[in-house]
């Protein structure tokens, strides 16, 4: 019971700190060596009123701030072509540029046409040309898709501007008592908005694979709850409560069952929920502490973070068969572990043997078992993978702050999502949504 109690404590204390609301922004602090040279040139509005969004401007910042590009100032342009014929490569090719993004905005009855281009600035080509229809309140959505577009062209990898991130925050109000909100915002922080808030802490959001749903822990009763909340209407519905830990919920790929740790019968153990049946069903029976399941790809497996070899380290365990292997032996803990959609890349929080440098974030090739450390701050926790696998999400300390950060999975790219006040943590990043 004392560890039940200790383990309470822990969940409970990584968000009961000073923690404020804030608006985040992607500011990139590493990106490769020899970034691509794109300019977005403003977009040609042609449908005689202002536009809420600055379209070039969301979509240069979005290919920026993934570290692999550098965006050409507006001040530095020497023309504003919306059109092939206007568009001189001599210049853009004076100007160091690689390629350059063109684009125009019509109006069609009461729908919005965005024309956007791509040009190699070299070869004098057009690579990429599409036409997409938005409103004026979905002019931002419509960005995003054009940088994903332009990314996964000029990458070969598949953008995530268009994903949104889940993350805790929470307000001091004073007499020690805080506010605490379930956020989502688009990938860089924008367009914030408040899900769930609560006097009590809210912990480990979780999206459902087709993006409609999350699943979190909230403190609200007094005692940790698992609540599914529906994105669309707002609905919230609780999940069978039991006595003692009810925690870290992960949902299936199909989207019908949520592996959670419970401590039920007297430890934190994995079980797993069938949504459809509420039948309950029992993964793990060891006297150490098992937690932070995490679903592989296929469905046909959960890892998750287990002590009871001494350390805190990550296994898999086979649904069907109930094999059971451990995944991690470098370093004396290793835990919070994601797989990347094709299954090759596990993602951790970590500490080296010499425990020197603290908790970074680490990840590991399951099929090489090389394993790779990304960050060095020694603060770092509560991963989440792009669903591109190209970037982790984590929460890490700045000062006397909780903020956001990001790196790519091969560690040639570093960003930050920083507020301006206060404490961010718990992030989670969304499936592609349809």
């Amino acid at each position: 019971m004392v560890r039940i109690k200790q383990l309470f404590a822990a969940f409970t204390l990584l968000l009961v700190a000073q923690l404020v609301q804030a608006e985040l922004m992607v500011e990139v602090t590493q990106g490769v060596e020899a970034p691509t040279s794109i300019a977005v040139v403003p977009f040609g509005n042609n449908t005689g009123s202002a536009l809420a969004e600055d379209v070039a401007q969301v979509v240069g910042q979005n290919l920026e701030r993934s570290g692999f590009f550098s965006a050409m100032p507006r001040d530095n342009m020497l023309s504003f072509p919306t059109r092939r014929d206007d568009v001189y490569f001599r210049d853009w090719r004076v100007s160091k540029m690689d390629y350059v993004v063109i684009g125009r905005i019509d109006s069609v009855g009461d729908q919005l046409s965005l024309r956007f281009e791509l040009y190699d600035v070299l070869r004098e080509r057009q690579v990429l040309a599409e036409q997409v229809s938005a409103t004026a309140s979905s002019l931002r959505d419509a960005a995003h898709y054009m940088a994903d577009r332009i990314f996964e062209q000029l990458t070969g990898l598949k953008g995530a501007f268009a994903t949104k991130v889940v993350y805790v925050t929470a307000e001091q109000l004073g007499d020690q008592k805080q506010r605490y909100r379930l956020q989502l915002a688009d990938w860089d922080g924008a367009r914030a908005q408040t899900i769930l808030e609560s006097a009590q802490p809210i912990m480990s959001p979780a999206w459902s694979m087709d993006g409609s749903k999350l699943a979190y822990v909230s403190f609200e009763t007094g005692r940790p709850a698992i609540y599914v909340q529906y994105l669309a209407t707002g609905k919230r519905e609780r999940i069978q409560s039991f006595p003692g830990l009810n925690g870290a919920p992960a949902w299936s790929p199909d989207g019908n069952r949520l592996a959670l740790v419970l401590s039920r019968d007297g430890n934190p153990e994995i079980y797993l929920l069938d949504l459809r049946s509420r039948q309950l069903q029992r993964l793990t029976q060891h006297y150490g502490i098992d937690t932070e399941p995490a679903w592989s790809p296929d469905g046909r497996s959960l890892i998750f973070t287990s002590d009871r070899g001494g350390q805190p380290q990550i296994y898999r365990l086979g649904l069907e068969d109930r094999k059971l292997e451990r995944l991690t032996f470098d370093g004396n803990y290793n835990a919070r572990g994601r797989l990347t959609q094709d299954g090759r890349f596990l993602t951790m929080v970590h500490r080296s043997s010499g425990g020197g440098n603290g908790f970074n974030i680490a990840v590991q090739d399951l099929k090489t078992g090389r394993l790779d450390i990304l960050t060095r701050s020694g603060m770092a926790e509560s991963p989440s993978i792009a669903p591109n696998g190209s970037v982790v999400i984590y929460a890490t300390q700045e000062g006397t702050r909780g903020v956001l950060a990001a790196a790519s999975l091969d560690g040639r790219v570093q960003f930050r999502m920083p507020v301006d006040r206060g404490d961010v943590r718990e992030p989670a990043w969304s499936p592609y949504l349809q």
